[in-house]
């Protein structure tokens, strides 16, 4: 814990909060949130090692739990006063509703069951006056939600919001991308709905007040911005404070949500399973009907961030490499999670590796620099064209593609998504280990190590593991084989050659920092 006892607003002690999802956008950003509000947090989270590189990990009590799992959750809410439910199965296949309503049946149960004061839970903005079958399975499931945890018993805050503009959000990503890349862009007919952005500072906000709500109060809150826009204004603005030319915007009828998210996939990063219910959201016109949170959570001196200014605060995060958190910051929905073959709790299968080893002109420090900023734009050090043509692949097949990048340009931490990997570990100046979360048949790594041979040289050491899932697996493996001396062997001896020219360099400016 934070060791703080007393809350910001000088209302007495911290609560204790417990934040599930806190690998996710919003989690990883509100934990921060609250405690400089004097609370002291709890984190639950499937897997922690991938928390505990976050600049507040020490400050925080991190558990390992499931919101689907009754155990793991009554252990979690144990002696906490407001638990936060950030969590959602968007994405991960066709009983996500299911999956949804199991989840949140079990949160609203365990938490009363601990006896905790309130719950606070971020969902969708639904659209007024449409009939819920309507509604993409996204918003209705989201909806459905909300319901579950206000009559579990247990005081519920529901804040409903509809496009969050911030740095590494997958709405403004989205945004950013089609607006950037296509000066003149044919479009679906939803860039003429109605929309209410808000910007992600006073999600947070509202968020860290909602936990000192009076007992009594047990409802949905409406939560945007102060401006409503279409979201061609939306673009259109977008380019005035990016500083780009005017953008000329064709909508056309004919585009279903499904076209819609195959074509935002073919232009960001966001990969058309996310983008499909981004894009069916903005169907419906989704403008705030009320304002009553600003009488339990007050808006700022200075008022709600208007849209033209949340753009701009989130491109100087980009800018600055200061992105906190990103939309892919949570596991990808159906990644492999099984541990490394080599962990001795791991049995059976095969296995099939491809290892180099080569001595490298350079200190090791000047070769754990190049290691960890492998991927995005410093690219994979071998043959482009083959991981090009790979990460388009993964795309057409509904997997996300390299296009996610890297959260900074130069650090990583266990948990960040680079471009179709995971950073499973990393050991700083030693090993970094990446799980492949490209759609394969089998589970794949990459590990790249920095150390010193017995000569008392540098030495790189690069290993790929395949564990193939049947016939497919195996035969997958044999047919992309022949390409190993090329892609695997290049890439050990161009990251070699890259760390001996950095050396003549000398370390850049921020070297060590972390």
């Amino acid at each position: 814990m934070n060791g703080q006892d007393t809350g910001a607003d000088g209302t007495g002690t911290g609560l204790r909060c417990l934040v599930t999802g806190a690998t996710g956008y919003i989690g990883g950003r509100l934990v921060p949130e609250l405690l400089a509000a004097g609370h002291r947090v709890r984190c639950l989270a499937r897997s922690p090692g991938k928390l505990r590189d976050h600049p507040w990990a020490g400050d925080t009590e991190i558990v390992r739990g499931d919101v689907t799992d009754a155990a793991s959750l009554a252990e979690a809410l144990r002696g906490i006063d407001v638990a936060y439910y950030l969590v959602h199965a968007l994405t991960s296949g066709d009983g996500f509703e299911e999956t949804d309503r199991k989840a949140a049946r079990t949160f609203g149960e365990q938490a009363r069951a601990a006896g905790v004061g309130r719950i606070v839970y971020l969902g969708a903005l639904t659209p007024y006056g449409v009939p819920e079958e309507r509604l993409s399975p996204h918003l209705r499931s989201r909806a459905e939600v909300g319901r579950i945890l206000l009559g579990s018993g247990v005081p519920t805050t529901v804040l409903r919001a509809a496009v969050i503009i911030g740095s590494g959000s997958a709405s403004f990503e989205m945004l950013r991308y089609l607006t950037e890349r296509l000066p003149v862009m044919v479009t679906p007919s939803w860039v003429h709905t109605r929309i209410q952005p808000v910007a992600v500072r006073d999600v947070l906000r509202c968020l860290v007040g909602s936990a000192r709500m009076p007992a009594d109060i047990n409802r949905a809150f409406d939560v945007g911005g102060p401006n409503v826009l279409t979201y061609r204004d939306m673009m259109l603005r977008y380019a005035v404070v990016a500083g780009l030319p005017r953008r000329l915007i064709l909508p056309v009828p004919v585009l279903s949500p499904g076209l819609s998210s195959h074509w935002v996939g073919l232009v960001t990063p966001v990969p058309p399973a996310l983008a499909r219910p981004l894009a069916e959201s903005l169907r419906h016109e989704v403008v705030c009907r009320e304002h009553d949170i600003a009488r339990y959570v007050p808006d700022p001196p200075g008022g709600r961030l208007t849209f033209d200014t949340a753009v701009s605060l989130a491109l100087q995060r980009v800018k600055e490499a200061e992105v906190t958190t990103r939309w892919s910051s949570a596991s990808v929905p159906g990644a492999p999670s099984d541990p490394l073959p080599t962990d001795p709790d791991w049995a059976g299968g095969s296995l099939y590796t491809d290892e180099r080893e080569r001595s490298v002109d350079a200190p090791r420090e000047a070769l754990w620099r190049v290691i960890e900023g492998i991927g995005g734009e410093n690219g994979w050090y071998s043959f482009p064209l083959a991981w090009s043509v790979r990460g388009v692949l993964d795309r057409l097949v509904g997997g996300v593609g390299l296009r996610r990048g890297r959260r900074d340009a130069g650090r990583l931490r266990a948990g960040d998504s680079l471009d179709f990997w995971r950073v499973e570990e990393i050991e700083p100046g030693r090993l970094l280990r990446l799980r492949a979360e490209m759609r394969l048949p089998g589970l794949a790594w990459l590990e790249l190590r920095a150390g010193t041979g017995d000569d008392g040289r540098t030495r790189y050491r690069q290993r790929a593991l395949f564990h193939p899932h049947g016939l497919l697996g195996h035969a997958y493996w044999w047919s992309v084989s022949p390409f190993h001396a090329v892609v695997f062997g290049g890439m050990a001896r161009n990251i070699a050659r890259a760390a001996a020219r950095n050396a003549l360099k000398g370390p850049p400016a921020a070297a060590g920092r972390r």
